[in-house]
């Protein structure tokens, strides 16, 4: 196995994530309160309704195929570019330029979509403490203290996210245990919801559950991010995987359905659909349940939550730009790690920068930061993932056709999840204007074909350094630990 080793220059943080931070540092990209208050009633109300549980778990095993081929590869690749250093290892450098410039361009997605998100919410939500702010000014608070945590140690950026992640578990976890103490709506069915139901599950539009119940899992696939500050990473990594997808998945199967039987399943459509936000509906359940302080409290660990999936993407996108910049792509200035920090602080302040670019445009132009901000540019991100996680489930393929394995992890399992993968990515890239409200303009193609775009820009920077630097395109990918 080809190994790159230093003297510590220009290097991450070695043996500063154990198992519980790599964990809760990529549950926090999941956003599991954004997840069940946001994403989760708009599921029901345009998926497949009572359907919605069995989707999740139908999402967590597909979950668990892709992480099968993904921890066997961990084992063998050590590089804090993940799914470039992937490529790169099983498709070779072309396919791993392709890859990295098409991380970035969909973590930034993701990451300015959240920006107007959390100042959408949080605008609203301390409005109602008498703190009145337009949106754009907590935008740009979060974004300023997300630089700063970014700029640092990871460490610390480790720990507030494992403590926000703990307190969005503890508020969603007290209303479930409230609704199953009470046994939900028992005038309505109550607790005897048949999640299994095949008539409810194939109701509605099963693909767009699909799609929203995705968007739960995106930073799974991030622990390989974290492979050269993770201790002992040959078990921290797929641990981590395996904890995440299991945690996520549990979660959100237990949760929905006690949002069901909370309303009883035949009222829950019009139960949703009645009021004037979807995303009311679980502070509904929670003032039902529990009442108290506890529904301005999950406001406050709404935007709680937002701020550390934030703060999630934003490492992944320094770190993905730290790794372009080391190893050729990007310029050198990229490739360097802080003197004190060892942070990748140049990554760190450039993505930084580009969201205050973006940020200003929104609010100058006067657009809405959850209906045009948040909906327009964050499928942008969940496309390119989906790009990212086909490519590397042929990437699985690819490596151990030479390296040679047990054909259930890096074959039959790889090749399972990454044809799920692509029919997604070609069904979000066709409807892209449809699921984003863009389908009156050229906004449904420009959007989605900035994806593609930035893989041919990667695809051609890894072209040139195959011809100006040939030891660095041959070295791609390799061990950094």
């Amino acid at each position: 196995m080809t190994q790159i080793t230093g003297d510590g220059a220009n290097e991450l943080r070695r043996n500063s994530l154990g198992l519980l931070a790599v964990t809760f540092m990529v549950i926090s990209a999941a956003a599991p309160l954004t997840g069940v208050a946001g994403a989760v009633p708009i599921a029901f109300l345009l998926g497949n309704g009572t359907g919605v549980p069995a989707t999740f778990l139908f999402m967590t095993l597909v979950m668990l195929a892709f992480a099968a081929g993904y921890v066997a590869m961990s084992r063998h690749v050590r590089n804090a570019g993940a799914f470039y250093a992937y490529a790169a290892r099983g498709l070779g450098g072309r396919w791993a330029g392709a890859t990295a410039f098409t991380a970035l361009a969909a973590y930034n997605a993701m990451q300015f979509g959240l920006i107007g998100l959390l100042g959408g919410i949080a605008s609203g939500v301390f409005a109602g403490f008498g703190i009145d702010l337009p949106w754009w000014a907590w935008s740009l608070i979060a974004v300023l203290l997300v630089g700063v945590l970014g700029y640092r140690q990871v460490d610390l950026s480790a720990r507030v996210l494992v403590l926000l992640v703990a307190l969005e578990y503890l508020i969603v976890l007290l209303v479930d245990f409230a609704i199953l103490a009470k046994g939900g709506a028992a005038d309505a069915g109550g607790l005897s919801v048949n999640i299994f139901d095949t008539g409810a599950i194939f109701s509605g539009s099963l693909t767009a559950a699909i799609l929203f119940c995705l968007g739960s899992f995106i930073g799974i696939e991030a622990t390989t991010i974290y492979a050269e500050e993770a201790r002992d990473a040959d078990r921290t990594i797929p641990r981590a995987t395996y904890l995440s997808v299991l945690l996520i998945g549990i979660f959100f199967v237990f949760t929905t359905w006690l949002m069901i039987a909370g309303v009883g399943a035949a009222n829950l459509i019009p139960t949703i659909g009645g009021l004037a936000d979807p995303t009311e509906f679980f502070f509904v359940l929670a003032d039902t349940y529990v009442g108290g302080p506890v529904p301005p409290i999950a406001g406050l660990l709404l935007v709680s939550s937002l701020f550390a999936a934030l703060s999630a993407f934003h490492n992944y996108i320094a770190r993905y730009s730290y790794v372009a910049g080391r190893e050729g792509l990007l310029p050198a200035a990229f490739g360097r790690t802080h003197d004190t920090h060892s942070s990748p602080h140049i990554g760190s302040v450039v993505q930084t920068i580009g969201a205050l670019v973006v940020l200003a445009v929104f609010a100058g132009l006067g657009l809405d930061p959850v209906l045009n901000m948040f909906t327009w540019i964050s499928q942008i991100g969940t496309l390119g993932v989906l790009g990212m996680m086909t490519v590397t489930s042929l990437s699985v393929i690819m490596f151990f056709r030479r390296q040679g394995g047990p054909a259930l992890t890096t074959l039959v399992l790889p090749a399972l999840s990454g044809l799920i993968m692509a029919v997604l990515f070609v069904y979000i890239f066709i409807n892209f204007g449809d699921l984003t409200g863009t389908a009156g303009g050229g906004l449904r193609w420009i959007f989605p074909s900035l994806i593609p775009l930035a893989a041919v820009i990667g695809w051609l920077a890894a072209v040139r350094l195959e011809k100006t630097d040939p030891a660095s395109f041959a070295r791609m990918g390799q061990n950094r630990t």
